[in-house]
């Protein structure tokens, strides 16, 4: 695929993104920046919100997992569904009683100020992260792919990104994240479901012959009993889907900006459980590539070498995919399929990251705005509106600083570090949001963000420690949970003996 095509697919996209927020964004006020003003129909939001779960790193990685994971990742999935079935009966009526504009409004009400700034900031730097490493994948490949053809600077490249982002979402906000999602879930859908039928008919398959040789192959494999030790094993994966779609979509204010644009909590409910049955069957087309994938490279005689499955070699001992975040860019742009193919692979990773980056800037401008700044309660609306424009620059400056961070220093170890701060910054929100509505009790609202903190470096220890002192045992997704435990027991600490 050259650099023109890749240009041109870009360039249509943004184009086409542009539409769509200029005509979403129109007579756009700080209600539809921040809510949508409450008026999105429920399936539009259900529709959206499946894009909004898929990031470009999904994107990239889901299908070459399977080498080393099998199916497992359903597990998972199945956890995230019952984790919606929670987040719509317990938190959604809870968020439209309180009539929020940012999730985290709910700690000032059951708690105080500063537990209510404790979780803003938390939100703010995990999500500042995780957007930013997003953003920075796809301008890696970006750079790959264009801006090193044409010897143009890395710093360009990001600069361009989030100068696009920043003008997509500058005026409407969740009014236009809601609609240009739902272009991004177009664009997964069909690039998935497209690049299926290629790599099937190249292979010579019929649907019946495909589905055959998928259920048989050793990649499909999904389900994991047998070794509690194992990071695939199916309770580890499924509790640990439950607690992490509560925490990074139940209390992110990125995803729940989109529920919460539904006009009553009925709506929003039926979004979410609707939203989650579509992802399963998204996510496991993704999965489903991934194994066809890996048919269409042993046709190749494209193998592993002798240090495991990746590097994989052609038949002249040339290395071509170094991991397997590479195995669906590679088949795509270089498995001699037409051209349409390519073309869909771009046009599906340029679309999550877009939307994505754009969704975040958009959470993170109302959650700064609202929470930190406490902008609602401190401006008349005139003020507001600029107060809000200034922190949406703000956030895409920083989010721009923070991808040529990643550029220079990144690797693989510090982006394992990025993920893994992530599940760190979410477990005091889980622990705070469990407490308030498990617990009817008052804490001592001044001592919060010393347990926020106490608990991550808690955790921290015990992952580190756990192998030595449960004969082995590795700590996984379950960090979160226990975070999450350690900050509930900090706050029953911190619980207030008085009458108030």
């Amino acid at each position: 695929m050259s650099p023109i095509s890749v240009i041109i697919t870009v360039l249509a996209y943004i184009a086409v993104l542009f539409l769509v927020a200029w005509w979403s964004g129109r007579k756009a006020d700080n209600a539809s920046f921040f809510t949508g003003a409450r008026k999105t129909p429920w399936y539009i939001a259900a529709f959206a919100m499946v894009g909004a779960a898929i990031s470009g790193v999904t994107f990239i990685s889901v299908p070459g997992s399977v080498a080393a994971d099998g199916f497992s990742y359903m597990q998972m999935v199945l956890g995230f569904f019952v984790g919606n079935i929670i987040i719509a009966f317990v938190l959604i009526p809870l968020f439209y009683k309180m009539n929020v504009v940012s999730l985290y409004e709910y700690l000032d009400t059951r708690f105080g100020v500063l537990s209510h700034k404790t979780g803003a900031w938390f939100f703010f730097i995990s999500k500042m992260l995780g957007a930013a490493l997003r953003a920075y994948v796809v301008c890696a490949v970006l750079q790959l792919l264009v801006f090193d053809q044409y010897n143009l600077p890395f710093v360009l490249n990001a600069a361009i990104m989030m100068l696009l982002v920043w003008l997509y979402t500058r005026q409407g906000g969740v009014k236009s994240i809601v609609w240009t999602d739902t272009l991004k879930t177009f664009c997964l859908i069909g690039s998935v479901v497209l690049c299926i039928v290629f790599v099937m008919r190249d292979l010579g398959l019929s649907i019946g012959e495909m589905t055959a040789q998928v259920a048989g192959h050793d990649y499909s494999k999904m389900f994991f009993f047998d070794n509690v030790s194992d990071s695939r094993y199916f309770w580890k994966k499924f509790v640990a889907g439950i607690f992490m779609v509560i925490a990074m979509t139940g209390l992110d204010q990125d995803m729940m900006q989109r529920t919460l644009s539904c006009k009553d909590y009925k709506d929003s409910q039926k979004n979410l459980i609707v939203s989650i049955l579509m992802q399963l069957v998204v996510i496991f087309l993704f999965l489903v590539l991934g194994v066809l994938l890996f048919m269409f490279l042993s046709r190749e005689n494209v193998a592993a070498g002798a240090e495991g499955l990746f590097p994989m070699f052609n038949e002249g001992g040339q290395a071509v995919i170094n991991k397997s975040d590479q195995v669906f860019s590679f088949v795509a742009v270089n498995g001699g399929f037409p051209a349409i193919v390519g073309i869909l692979f771009v046009l599906g990773l340029i679309s999550s990251t877009y939307s994505a980056a754009g969704s975040a800037m958009t959470a993170l401008t109302t959650s700064f705005t609202v929470d930190i700044l406490e902008g609602q309660k401190r401006y008349d609306d005139e003020k507001l509106t600029k107060v809000r424009k200034m922190v949406h620059v703000a956030m895409a400056v920083i989010m721009g600083v923070a991808i040529l961070v990643f550029n220079k220093w990144g690797n693989d170890s510090v982006i394992n570090l990025v993920y893994s701060v992530a599940s760190y910054t979410y477990g005091p929100i889980l622990g705070m949001f469990a407490f308030g509505i498990m617990c009817k009790k008052q804490v001592n609202d001044k001592f919060m963000p010393f347990v926020a903190i106490i608990a991550p470096v808690l955790s921290f220890v015990i992952q580190k420690y756990a192998p030595v002192w449960f004969n082995g045992y590795q700590i996984g997704f379950e960090l979160l949970i226990i975070n999450a435990l350690i900050t509930m027991i900090g706050m029953a600490v911190l619980i207030r003996r008085d009458k108030k």
